[in-house]
């Protein structure tokens, strides 16, 4: 009796709950996902009903009393799906098929598809999914950003952001010892098939660290969560010299995900430049023409691997490791012709030769753990960071004396040798948390440490009667240690279609640099505070507009402040300075955001005003030997507007493109009268892409960037064309793309730099014309196109 009593109250209990029941699909493929999260939430207040995974199957049920709910699914590499306005009644629910994918389009943020080319765009973040660029084929990193909008590189591979230099760098949302030594440079020996995405962030909030004043790059690597077995592979041949590997790879079941990204590469980068130089000393002009020709051959590896244990769906730990090395020889052939008063009248010619071996490998080590809670958007992140760098650097000079008409000198040849070791050690620890309140509202928080030592031993000798001496001023060891360590906060919340985040972020910064031979000591250590502040309104017809404000800070980079200078080039030195302070900016922007069917535009102007703005200024001696390092000026206001569009034009014809306008006024009046400037300029880049029969495409790009005012003189304008042709193949499991980077061997940096007795005019190309063929295959990956014409179906 009592056990049927017990029976009939169990009963009668869970006979007033309803099940509801459902699948969780892949949209691209209609695979189920197995351990899929599945939420359920009150409609009311938001809170956590009942929750589960789904089974092997995909499938999953859940209970709930009478009433009104909303559920989110979820599950890692696709977007999360909510289902709303779920109303349970005594009859189960069954919400049938729910298909996840990897491309949704939100309030905020649009998805504006091409078959093969996805950007996503929203008022204070562009992200670009650069692997399904066709111009990126066979590229580097560097290449890569030189096809973003917004972002312009150099021929040294210097990143700029809406015309500014001082842009933070990110790999995976942290700092990486690839920018450590040779800043963005050093973006070189990744392989662009590593990376997934880039995110531009123009006016970060609180939530990142203060340093970029003009914005935020953060490449992010690939890495695969699927279940079961995937991967991709791209083999890369090209000319000049480019033969490459890259290897990425994922095994997922149940709790354990391990996955692997592997890049080998072998390169030869040709480039050439040229120096006209003009010195006036009292009555007399000398006048000096350098020609240059260099190929730096590089060999790079990195490796790349980790795995996540999912404790429960709301638990995950995820260790990763990796490892980079660059093998890199340099060869420099410089010729000097000099002359006085005028090109008529010769003096002598000189050459000078560098061969530099250099080694660089950097470790990297993370420990990262997330939790999610019951309630919607309440999370936790903690991660431990460790990089570990160094590089050694073997430079041979060798220069030589003629006469006007080459033939020797009795001059003996002067044989020279610059040696630099670095290391770089760095410890970062960060906590973040989030917690949401109301239905919109949310409150955020985090502290961050890091710690930073790095070591150069400098050291250039020369051969005299068969003894190496160093040369005066030139043998020594710069330590450099730094501390950061900064909280902030962050309070956002939504009323109706106006929305807002108000932030503020606390910095402390102790720096102490010190030359050891000498004893030259320089200690800094200052606390600042950085608000941030970003309205944003929902317009009628799928229109948003949003107003922000965030406080940045450049900090001498650590090149900025080595005062050791280069030495391949004995004429035309450049060195950090030690006494160069921090730059300070207050940036405002107002951004515009339209959505169309078939695209999107997105605008904005901006303003920055910058205190102590860090420049490279040029000083020329009465023999015509420059040195060029940075120092800070008064003051820069930089004003400018920009539109970027995507545009489906018909289903085979797309097209995007970016247009920046800006003017900076720079006042370097503490250096001198001379030290100022006033710039009007602009760039634009342009992108068409066409689809041709069913899986071929074809890709034109191209960018100009105008003439462009500078402190001390002006840089000429720059104009190149990319092309590029791709073929899916293998049952569209492969990918064959064909590129032309720079096809009429245009991309030419040329600057003129004047001062007080001097003209000094460059033209250097770093790199020529590049060829690449690109073979892409996919492990267990569908096409794009499927992904899309699944994603279209859902849609319906």
């Amino acid at each position: 009796m009592r056990a049927f009593l017990l029976f009939f109250f169990t009963t009668s209990i869970f006979s007033l709950q309803a099940q509801i029941q459902g699948k969780i699909t892949d949209a691209a493929t209609g695979a189920s996902l197995p351990y899929a999260t599945v939420s359920l939430f009150s409609k009311t207040d938001s809170l956590l009903v009942d929750g589960t995974i789904t089974d092997e199957s995909g499938s999953f049920s859940l209970a709930a009393n009478k009433g009104n709910y909303y559920i989110k699914a979820e599950f890692l590499a696709y977007e999360p799906f909510f289902i709303e306005n779920i109303e349970v009644g005594n009859v189960p629910v069954n919400l049938g098929n729910i298909k996840l994918s990897a491309a949704s389009t939100t309030l905020q943020e649009v998805v504006v598809q091409a078959e093969k080319s996805t950007m996503q765009m929203s008022l204070d973040k562009k992200i670009f999914n650069v692997g399904k660029d066709l111009g990126n084929a066979g590229g580097n990193a560097a290449d890569l950003l030189s096809n973003i909008p917004s972002v312009s590189v150099d021929v040294e591979g210097n990143v700029s952001l809406r015309g500014s230099g001082a842009v933070r760098i990110l790999i995976d949302g942290k700092p990486s010892g690839l920018v450590s030594f040779n800043g963005a440079a050093g973006l070189q020996q990744l392989q662009g098939s590593l990376i997934e995405r880039v995110e531009i962030i123009t006016n970060p909030s609180a939530r990142y660290e203060a340093e970029g004043v003009g914005g935020i790059i953060n490449i992010i690597l690939k890495k695969e969560r699927t279940n079961g077995f995937n991967g991709s592979f791209d083999l890369i041949t090209g000319y000049p010299t480019n033969y490459g590997v890259a290897l990425n790879l994922n095994y997922r079941k149940e709790r354990l995900n391990f996955f692997v990204n592997y890049g080998i590469s072998y390169r030869n980068s040709p480039g050439k430049g040229s120096i006209y130089q003009r010195v006036s000393s009292g009555d007399t002009t000398f006048i000096y023409r350098q020609t240059n020709e260099r190929n730096n051959i590089g060999f790079h590896q990195s490796i790349r691997g980790g795995l996540d244990y999912y404790f429960n769906p709301q638990n995950i730990l995820t260790a990763a490791y990796t490892f980079r090395r660059s093998d890199s020889n340099r060869l420099t052939d410089l010729i000097y012709t000099d002359y006085i008063f005028d090109e008529n009248h010769p003096t002598g010619i000189s050459t000078r030769s560098q061969d530099e071996d250099e080694i660089e490998p950097n470790s990297e080590y993370s420990l990262s753990y997330k939790k999610t809670f019951n309630r919607k958007d309440q999370e936790l992140n903690a991660e431990v960071r460790i990089l570990d760098n160094w590089e050694d650097s073997d430079q041979d000079f060798t220069e030589k004396f003629y006469y006007p008409d080459f033939t020797p000198t009795s001059l003996p040849e002067l044989l020279q040798n610059s040696y630099n070791y670095e290391t770089e050690k760095q410890f970062l620890v960060q906590v973040d948390y989030v917690h949401p309140f109301s239905k919109e509202g949310r409150i955020e928080g985090g502290v961050r440490s890091s710690f930073r030592n790095m070591l150069n031993d400098f050291r250039v000798t020369q051969l005299n009667d068969g003894n190496w001496e160093p040369l005066p001023g030139l043998d020594n060891k710069f330590l450099y240690d730094e501390q950061i360590h900064a909280a902030y906060g962050i309070f956002g919340n939504k009323t109706g279609k106006f929305s807002y985040q108000l932030g503020l972020r606390a910095e402390h910064t102790d720096v102490t640099t010190k030359l050891v031979k000498t004893n030259e000591v320089n200690a800094r250590n200052y606390t600042n505070f950085f608000p941030s502040a970003h309205f944003t309104y929902d317009l009628p017809n799928q229109n948003a507009v949003q107003i922000s404000y965030s406080r940045r800070v450049r900090r001498p980079r650590y090149n900025d402040l080595s005062p050791f200078m280069t030495y391949t080039d004995n004429r035309n030195f450049w060195s950090g300075n030690p006494d160069l302070e921090p730059e300070f900016t207050n940036a405002f922007e107002l951004g515009h955001i339209k959505y169309f069917d078939q695209g999107s535009l997105s605008s904005s102007i901006y303003y920055r005003h910058t205190i102590g703005e860090i420049d490279r200024i040029r000083r020329v001696d009465s023999l015509g030997n420059s040195v060029t390092r940075p120092e800070n000026l008064n003051t820069e206001d930089a004003f400018g507007a920009e539109f970027t569009a995507s545009y489906d034009l018909t289903k085979w014809w797309k097209v995007d493109g970016n247009f920046n306008f800006f003017r900076a006024i720079k006042d370097g009046g503490n250096l001198g009268a001379d030290f100022k400037s006033d710039n009007y300029s602009w760039f634009t880049r342009f992108t068409s892409r066409f689809t041709f029969w069913k899986n071929t495409d074809l890709q034109l790009r191209g960018h100009y960037r105008a003439k462009q005012q500078e402190t001390q003189g002006y840089r000429k304008p720059q104009w190149f064309i990319d092309v590029a042709v791709s073929q899916d193949i293998l049952k569209n499991n492969g990918t064959l793309t064909l590129n032309v980077s720079d096809v009429f061997n245009t991309r030419r940096h040329r600057s003129v730099t004047e001062g007080e007795y001097f003209y000094s005019s460059n033209d250097f190309q770093w790199q020529s014309t590049q060829v690449n063929l690109t073979f892409s295959y996919r492990l267990h990956q569908q096409k794009k196109k499927e992904e899309k014409k699944a994603q279209e179906n859902m849609e319906d």
